[in-house]
């Protein structure tokens, strides 16, 4: 493909030369030398323990401030009721 093909491309999806360019530089790389770049088994472990971790502590926070939005609407409302609002 041609570089005006190319440039219609990238215009059409959204993204920019200098990144299609980019992606396939590194991905010869990648190709070429597959070995240097894979993680190893350890580290891939360490890897999924540490997303499970990550995934886990964000619940928590997810929770949090579910709780968190559910009693500032409460002191909301409890407030507007006192006040004859309500």
């Amino acid at each position: 493909m041609d570089d005006t093909g190319k440039s219609a491309w990238c215009r059409y999806n959204g993204a920019y030369l200098q990144d299609l360019r980019a992606w396939r530089q590194s991905a010869t790389q990648a190709l070429a030398n597959p070995g240097e770049l894979r993680a190893s088994p350890h580290q891939t472990k360490q890897d999924r323990r540490r997303v499970r971790e990550l995934k886990r502590d964000l619940q928590h926070k997810n929770v949090a401030m579910a709780e968190t939005a559910a009693l500032l609407v409460l002191s909301k409302n409890r407030g507007n009721l006192q006040q004859g609002r309500g």
